[in-house]
């Protein structure tokens, strides 16, 4: 790459690197200085990476020139075409040099092999990695302990602890550990597994997921029993009801998002290496699977970018496959392992995941809605396209380099195809570097159309998505109010815009859970290890929707579920029974899953939790025929919480009834109630002495305190909003809010994000 070249490359990225971008990488990925001064720009860090991963190719060919591959990979970095996962943005050319993002370590019953798996998983945290566990071969709670003829503590008492030691340890002064605990189905203490999380202050550094097998499904599905069985002796010690189980695991993920679902017999059916052990848990995010010491090296293309005069770029989308494939292979060799066992094991598999991102952003340049048959099969065209030219990639490399160590004993030598890597496809969450390239998470739909970013002088300035403020403005559509209304909902559906726009501009609100589950599946028909993928469902839907999806992700072959209810994650009341087991204490009763009901059969209404100590607010006057009304709206990380409504001078009637008014509206918002729902029932309320004239006449005191709110929430259609009595709560309510910045956080497989300041946190 000739000098031009890189500064034409260089001024490329400056340009499309969006303020959230910049901010990331300068908080998280840059080189700084002890004072937190960075050290490099962008495009030094990208050249950092470059250089560092072409020096494998040394290995092989230590006469030959570095300058062709270095350029490559620098370039698609730099056109934000491909970027590898945040361990090697960050670590690459460093003294880390820590490369891979996660690793999955065994656990066996022993009291020396659990406190090892402790020790190794607190030096991967310390390296910036996270880990995945399979807790499946530890004896069952008050199981005989010969040793000290004492009796087990069971499996979840032991993730308490690793949980405890994940909480010391800063992953490299940047990323806080996660873990993935998985425990199967058949495990005598798999109630209490589902249940270890049903108090949110419990396991907060642990996803969660249920190993899963056919022969629990197929019970699930004909209401019959399945066994359980000691892991020490293999032998049957009890049975449940597959039904009334399944109940459990779906009415807990109703109420907080766990447990998932890991479909156990689905994973070890594409293990690429059976004669080296079963595969039994994954990275944390679900989508690698993995042997014990296995890592994965991970990267992503970035599909909005490979798109040409309103069609897909084919002969782009090779070019940036063949040389990410490259690029992740040179990882393997360049990485820095935590623990030797780690580095024999990655290189003797050399497996890789390459996955995507951008893919509603491509829909949507596409013009094709995110939930449609067309959609579906774009996905497939697309996924089984990268798919093969991975392969191809691979077995290039191969006949250079050879294949994998392990490549005899592999599937893959059945098939004939001579690899140089065990696995090459996987859909990672790409959370932060998905920020970095501009574009939409993984295969998510896009999750809000705009956002409002707080600038230094507390100025709130909407950032919409690129091509919908592109086409709003070739429509002549745009305004600053239209964006602020779509901003507090995160989408168009109640946007006073043409219905076109609506189904090509969904948002993962707006899109069906079965869509999701469907498009996952699309996705996984062409992917070699699995597809992280969060399944979005409103406040409202009930357990038997989540119920629905499970049954779906069964049926259309996908290896894992997610899934995340709007709100699910405040303190909720959900009483779940005892289950009562039938075998070896011979109890011949069955589960008991029951749900706290109030009238009508309808769950208890969630309430907020406590009011923090300190809360952000505003104060709006309103003049009024009897005087001046002061509405101040104060909130906290779930939105609205109270409204403080004062007239100018103490005393009165009207005083009397302003205060009792925002009492009321406090206790509505502490239940959820959305501002449009308060607003129409304030708004147009008239008293004897109203004030003003034509539109902007305040009726009453009621009305006052209406319009403030409306004010405050662009409801009403006056900013561009949406009409009264239409507006849905905003986002940062609905999903959480950044405890760094405030804005609406995204749940991304196990993950979450913001991406108005780049902040993330997997488990």
């Amino acid at each position: 790459m000739t000098v031009a070249e890189l500064r034409a490359l260089s001024a490329e990225l400056d340009s499309n690197l969006s303020p959230s971008a910049k901010k990331v990488l300068e908080r998280r990925y840059l080189k700084r200085t002890p004072e937190g001064e960075p050290l490099e720009t962008p495009v030094d860090m990208f050249v950092r990476v470059a250089e560092n991963i072409a020096e494998a190719d040394h290995l092989y060919h230590p006469e030959e020139s570095l300058a062709e591959t270095v350029a490559g990979f620098f370039a698609v970095m730099a056109r934000l075409e491909f970027l590898p996962n945040t361990p090697t943005l960050m670590n690459a050319g460093r003294e880390l040099q820590q490369l891979s993002a996660c690793f999955v370590l065994p656990v066996e019953d022993s009291m020396e092999s659990i406190f090892g798996a402790i020790r190794d998983a607190a030096l991967v945290h310390q390296s910036g990695g996270g880990t995945g566990f399979s807790f499946s071969r530890l004896r069952p709670k008050n199981d005989l302990v010969k040793s000290t003829m004492g009796v087990a503590s069971g499996p979840v008492s032991f993730m308490r602890v690793f949980d405890m030691a994940t909480e010391t340890i800063k992953q490299g002064g940047t990323r806080r550990g996660a873990n993935m605990g998985i425990l199967r189905v058949d495990h005598p203490d798999i109630i209490e597994f589902i249940r270890a999380k049903e108090d949110e202050h419990i396991l907060n550094n642990f996803n969660i997921s249920v190993g899963v097998t056919e022969e629990f499904m197929g019970a699930v599905l004909t209401g019959g029993e399945y066994a359980l069985r000691n892991p020490r002796s293999h032998e049957q010690v009890g049975s449940l009801n597959a039904r009334e189980v399944f109940d459990l695991i779906v009415n807990l993920a109703w109420k907080n998002g766990e447990p998932g679902i890991v479909f156990l017999d689905r994973l070890n059916r594409d293990n690429p290496t059976p004669g080296l052990g079963e595969i039994e848990s994954t990275n944390p995010c679900g989508e690698q699977p993995l042997l014990p010491y296995e890592s994965c090296n991970l990267g992503s293309i970035n599909l909005a970018v490979m798109l040409k005069d309103g069609t897909v770029d084919w002969e782009r989308l090779r070019r940036v496959t063949r040389t990410a494939v490259h690029f992740l292979d040179n990882v393997i060799d360049m990485n820095r392992y935590p623990l030797a066992e780690i580095g024999e094991k990655t290189r003797s598999s050399r497996k890789i995941g390459l996955g995507v991102m951008g893919w509603a952003d491509m829909l949507v340049e596409l013009d094709v809605p995110y939930d449609s048959e067309e959609a579906i099969r774009l996905a497939h065209e697309v996924m089984g396209f990268i798919h093969e030219e991975a392969i191809q990639a691979s077995e290039e490399l191969a006949a250079d380099r050879g294949t994998f160590p392990n490549w005899e004993e592999s599937t893959w030598k059945a098939k004939g195809r001579r690899v140089r890597n065990a696995t090459l496809t996987t859909i990672a969450p790409t959370g932060t570097i998905s920020i970095i390239a501009g574009c939409s998470s993984g295969v998510e739909p896009i999750f809000a159309l705009a956002f409002i970013r707080n600038v230094m002088d507390n100025t709130e300035l909407p950032e919409a998505h690129p091509v919908l403020e592109r086409v709003l403005k070739e429509r002549g559509l745009y305004s600053e109010g239209l964006m602020k209304g779509i901003a507090a909902v995160g989408g168009l559906h109640d946007m006073d815009v043409p219905e076109d726009l609506k189904k090509i501009f969904v948002t993962a609100h707006d899109v069906a859970p079965e869509w999701h589950v469907r498009m996952q599946a699309a996705f996984q028909d062409h992917v070699d290890n699995a597809v992280s993928k969060t399944v979005n469902f409103p406040n409202q839907a009930k357990p038997e929707d989540v119920e629905r999806v499970y049954l779906l992700a069964y049926e259309l072959g996908v290896k894992g579920v997610t899934i995340y209810r709007d709100g699910s994650r405040q303190d909720q009341v959900l009483n779940i029974g005892e289950v009562k087991r039938k075998g070896a204490d011979g109890d011949p009763s069955g589960a008991s899953l029951q749900m706290e009901l109030g009238p009508q059969g309808t769950p208890i209404m969630p309430v907020r939790p406590s009011r923090s100590p300190v809360l952000r607010g505003e104060t709006r006057e309103k003049v009024t025929g009897c005087g001046s009304l002061y509405v101040t709206v104060n909130e906290d990380d779930y939105g609205p919480r109270e409204v403080f409504a004062n007239m100018g001078k103490a005393g009165g009637c009207a005083s009397a009834s302003t205060e009792a008014i925002g009492r009321l509206i406090s206790l509505a918002f502490r239940y959820g109630v959305p501002p449009d729902k308060i607003v129409k029932q304030l708004k147009g309320i008239r008293c004897h002495v109203p004030l003003g004239f034509g539109p902007n006449q305040i009726l009453s005191c009621p009305d006052a305190i209406g319009r403030a709110l409306a004010d405050k929430y662009y409801i009403g259609g006056d900013n561009g909003g949406p009409a009264v009595g239409q507006l849905a709560m905003p986002i940062a309510v609905a999903q959480g809010a950044c405890p760094d910045c405030g804005g609406a956080i995204e749940h991304e497989g196990g993950c979450v994000v913001c991406r108005s300041c780049g902040y993330s946190k997997c488990a």
